[in-house]
């Protein structure tokens, strides 16, 4: 099971920060990914990092890529 912190893309719309549509960050196990949906289908709570919040769950990570959709759930 991985963690996973989801973070508002503050700097979406710019050059390798994904288009205007890239509003969330998704980071697992280091790796980031910019996506413009997520959906989590698993407990979540608030945690900080820094000055900045996250979203933070634990479970297995789809992305589907034709569409940048992260998707978060109990099983892989």
């Amino acid at each position: 099971m991985n963690k996973y912190l989801i973070r508002f893309n503050k700097s979406r719309g710019q050059e390798g920060r994904g288009s205007e549509a890239h509003v969330w960050r998704v980071f697992e196990n280091g790796v980031e990914y910019l996506a413009k949906d997520v959906m989590i289908n698993v407990p979540s709570w608030s945690e900080t990092d820094g000055a900045d919040w996250n979203i933070a769950c634990k479970g297995y990570m789809q992305f589907v890529k034709n569409v940048d959709l992260a998707i978060i759930n109990l099983k892989p």
